[in-house]
C-alpha cells in the first residue's frame, strides 16, 4: 500500500491558488505579503499537514544555516555547572532568537575548546566562543571556513569582534577593598592557569606563561595590591568542590591567609566551607571575596561581598555583534564593560 505523500510547498501554493514563492515568503519574507494572505496561506498550510521550509534544504539552497556556533572551554556538564556562563548564555540566546536565528553549542573538552572536526563540521554562519586558550584548535577551523568570529572574554585575536570586562580593574577594587579593612596576609583561589591545570601553588613562571587573557588579569590585579609573594591555589576549573579544597590547602598552611580573594563566585561559595572546615568563621576570622555577583552570591551565608560583572549584558552584546557580522559588518573596537564592588557580610576588618 502507498504511503501517502508529504504536502510541500507546492502543493500549498496549489490550494491557496498562488505562487510557490508567494507561500514561501509567508515563512520567510512576512512583510512581503498582506496579513490576511498571509494568515489564509498559514491556516492552509496547518489544515494541510505542511509544518513549513525544510531548514536543512533551505541552508543547502542559500548556503546559510542562520544559526550562531557557541564554542564552549569545556564539556557540557562543566559548563552549565557555571552560574556565571548560565546568565550569559541566557542574554546571548535571547538577542539571537529574537532575530529568528538558531544556536548551536560546541561543547570542548579539558578546557582546550572544541575539537577542530566539530568546527569544522558545524552548520553555523557565524561563531563565538566563550573564554578559550589563545592556542584553541577550534580557531584554526575557523579560520579555514572564514568564518565572522566574536569572542566573549578570551583570548584576544586581532581583527575580531570581542566582549570583555574590566578583569584587572575589578581584581584590584576587590583587593583594594580587603587592604583597606587592613588585611595583610591574602591568599588568591585562582582559575586554571593552563588547560592542563590540575590544581596546586602557582610558581611565577606558571602565571606568566598562560594563555587565559582572564585569570592572568586578575591575578595580576590582585598581586598589583596584595603583593607579589602571595599564595596562589591553582583549581583546575570553576567549581564548589574546588575552591573548597583550594582553600582549605591554603587555610592549612602555617602563615593561615586572613582573607581569600576567589576568581568566581563559584570558587568563592567552596570557600566559604573550607573555611567552617578547619573551625573558623566568615567574617570574623577569615574574609571571602567573589567575582561575578551570580544570583545565588546575595543568598550565601554569608551573603558574599564580589565584584559584579554585567553578565547578561556581556551576552547581549556578543549577540548582536555576531548578527552584526552576519549581516556584513566588520568588528569594531573591542566591547570593554565596567565592573563594580558589591559590599556583603563576608567581609570585615582583620581580626
Amino acid at each position: 500500500m502507498d504511503r501517502p505523500r508529504k504536502p510541500t510547498l507546492d502543493t500549498v501554493a496549489g490550494v491557496v491558488g498562488v505562487s510557490r514563492a508567494t507561500v514561501s515568503n509567508a515563512y520567510n519574507r512576512p512583510d512581503q505579503l498582506s496579513a490576511a494572505l498571509r494568515e489564509r496561506i498559514l491556516e492552509t498550510a496547518a489544515t494541510l499537514g505542511y509544518a513549513g521550509p525544510d531548514p536543512v534544504a533551505r541552508s543547502l539552497a542559500t548556503r546559510h544555516s542562520a544559526a550562531v556556533g557557541f564554542m564552549l572551554g569545556q564539556e557540557l556538564s562543566a559548563s552549565f555547572s557555571d552560574p556565571a556562563l548560565s546568565v550569559v548564555l541566557d542574554g546571548l540566546a535571547s538577542t539571537v532568537d529574537g532575530h529568528d536565528h538558531t544556536l548551536v553549542l560546541m561543547p570542548g573538552r579539558d578546557r582546550g575548546g572544541p575539537r577542530r572536526e566539530t568546527v569544522a563540521r558545524a552548520q553555523a554562519d557565524v561563531v563565538v566562543a566563550y573564554s578559550l586558550p589563545s592556542d584553541a584548535p577550534a580557531f584554526d577551523a575557523v579560520r579555514a571556513r572564514g568564518l565572522p568570529l566574536v569572542v566573549i572574554d578570551q583570548p584576544v585575536l586581532d581583527g575580531t569582534a570581542r566582549v570583555e570586562v574590566d578583569d584587572a580593574g575589578g581584581a584590584r577594587l576587590a583587593a583594594s577593598s580587603l587592604w583597606s579593612l587592613g588585611h595583610r596576609h591574602v591568599g588568591v583561589v585562582a582559575f586554571a592557569l593552563h588547560p592542563d591545570g590540575h590544581g596546586g601553588p602557582v610558581t611565577p613562571e606558571r602565571a606568566a606563561t598562560s594563555p587565559f587573557r582572564v585569570t592572568t588579569e586578575r591575578l595580576q590585579g590582585y598581586l598589583d595590591v596584595i603583593g607579589h609573594g602571595a599564595p596562589v591555589w591553582e583549581c583546575a576549573r570553576s567549581s564548589r568542590e574546588l575552591g573548597r579544597r583550594g582553600a582549605r590547602e591554603l587555610l592549612s598552611s602555617p602563615s593561615r591567609p586572613t582573607a581569600l580573594l576567589c576568581m568566581s563566585d563559584e570558587l568563592a561559595f567552596g570557600a566559604l566551607q573550607a573555611v567552617r572546615d578547619v573551625g573558623l568563621r566568615v567574617p570574623d576570622d577569615v574574609s571571602v571575596i567573589g567575582f561575578d555577583d551570580v544570583p545565588a552570591a546575595e543568598h550565601a551565608d554569608p551573603p558574599l561581598t564580589t565584584v559584579r560583572q554585567p553578565l547578561a549584558e556581556k551576552g547581549r552584546r556578543a549577540g548582536e555583534l555576531a548578527l552584526r557580522l552576519l549581516d556584513g559588518g566588520r568588528p569594531d573596537e573591542p566591547t570593554r564593560l565596567g565592573v563594580s564592588l558589591v559590599q556583603r557580610a563576608s567581609t570585615a576588618f582583620k581580626p
